[in-house]
């Protein structure tokens, strides 16, 4: 027991930042280990070469990368981003509002409706799809329950299309921008609020000038939750779009498990690496400290 409460005070005083400098040196090893070192294997292997039964050549070559763009590759990388720019847009729609009605209006059942929120990602991510898959299927709950009220003739072809993918990111995705930006609303200073009041600001106005500025920390830490795994996603498209929706996380799963091309897909995901690592910088940058604060 006491072993286990020496654990937990190490990693209480780590994310408190109280943490002594052996312990920083520690945490800094394991980032070293599973996060730089795979990285740098991957960017490795992406300047090989593969020969005619698979196998890997130790030869220089840059035309991994030349083909990232090359063909179809360019336009499922293109709708890769314009998925994810549109599931990030969809989810501050709904969930901006969400968490200021929650904050405003939810009194003392805030923690229980952020707890309904939370409680689907209990469930495995897996099964979760499945389900929205049955659900929106030719027979599934939605056609049937259309088809009982008699509001249509024949299903609606809903699986298998791009609405059907930015719908299951839109699902997936969007817990993680409600919490933070649900953060920022609760520590927003509500002396703030009084001052707009007491200068003449009308609801719209407040919010424009004090509520949305003093948040948007929360908002470019979700943006970063939801536009990461949304643009590097392949099992939304794989069980909602099949063979007909692709994105760049199903051209790196093709690479790796159907063709067995490693530096090729190593390419592909180096490119998803690079543009992750944009997105994080412009969003820290846009955002300032509180994102940081509020993605940890």
């Amino acid at each position: 027991m006491s072993f286990l409460k020496n654990i937990n005070n190490r990693f209480i005083s780590i994310f408190s930042g109280q943490a002594h400098l052996p312990y920083v040196g520690h945490v800094g090893i394991w980032m070293i280990l599973f996060v730089v070192a795979p990285l740098l294997i991957i960017i490795y292997f992406s300047f090989l070469q593969t020969g005619p039964f698979g196998q890997i050549i130790s030869e220089f070559t840059i035309n991994n990368y030349a083909s990232v763009f090359k063909g179809t590759h360019g336009i499922i990388i293109l709708r890769s981003l314009n998925y994810a720019l549109l599931t990030n847009i969809i989810c501050i729609l709904i969930g901006y509002p969400l968490a200021l009605w929650i904050v405003n209006y939810g009194g003392r059942w805030k923690i229980f409706l952020i707890f309904l929120i939370i409680i689907p990602s209990w469930t495995c991510y897996l099964i979760r799809l499945y389900a929205l898959r049955t659900m929106i299927g030719n027979t599934g709950l939605i056609n049937t329950a259309l088809n009982n009220l008699g509001l249509i003739s024949s299903p609606i072809e809903f699986l298998y299309t791009p609405y059907a993918v930015i719908f299951g990111l839109v699902y997936s995705w969007i817990p993680f921008m409600i919490l933070p930006i649900y953060a920022s609303l609760v520590g927003l200073n509500p002396a703030l609020l009084e001052a707009a009041d007491d200068l003449g600001a009308n609801p719209l106005t407040k919010f424009l000038t004090v509520t949305l500025p003093q948040t948007k920390g929360g908002v470019f830490a979700g943006t970063i939750l939801v536009f990461i795994p949304a643009f590097g996603e392949w099992l939304v498209p794989m069980l909602l779009g099949g063979a007909k929706v692709m994105m760049a996380g199903s051209l790196v799963e093709h690479y790796f498990t159907t063709m067995g091309n490693i530096p090729a897909g190593s390419a592909m995901a180096a490119m998803i690496t690079s543009v992750v690592l944009l997105v994080i910088y412009l969003s820290v940058k846009l955002g300032g400290k509180e994102v940081l604060e509020r993605i940890t």
